[in-house]
């Protein structure tokens, strides 16, 4: 199966590629070969319907191919089978709880009372009341 698609993925670059080349040589309606001599008829060089009749015949089989190849490709990729996961999340690991002297305390410990035989300091007084401040 894999040969085959690579098969069809190479013939669809080639009638790419033959179309891209194919189009880039075709010319305009007044650009025939006989419009190179000066002659008012350019048609008449290569008959009623001039040069390009080939060129776009050549076009069109290749479009048909570079079509045909990409339904094949695209048939190809349906069936082909895949593994279907849920995602990115199905390759996370959880992560082991760790116990003992290593693990994150979950309560904080209350702050040791200080010692009794320390005098408290006073508060500042103000000599100042706050409404004579200057603002």
């Amino acid at each position: 199966m894999n040969m085959m698609f690579n098969l069809v993925v190479v013939v669809q670059v080639i009638s790419a590629l033959s179309i891209i080349a194919l189009v880039l040589l075709q010319h305009g309606k007044g650009a025939d070969m006989g419009a190179a001599f000066g002659s008012g008829a350019s048609g008449s060089l290569f008959g009623a319907t001039g040069s390009s009749n080939f060129m776009s015949k050549s076009t069109g089989v290749a479009a048909a191919i570079f079509f045909g190849a990409t339904l094949a490709l695209s048939l190809m990729a349906n069936q082909r089978a895949t593994t279907v996961g849920g995602g990115v999340m199905d390759k996370v690991v959880k992560p082991v709880p760790v116990t003992g002297a290593g693990a994150i305390p979950t309560t904080v410990p209350a702050p040791a009372a200080p010692a009794a035989s320390t005098p408290a300091a006073a508060a500042p007084v103000a000599s100042t009341p706050a409404g004579a401040i200057p603002k």
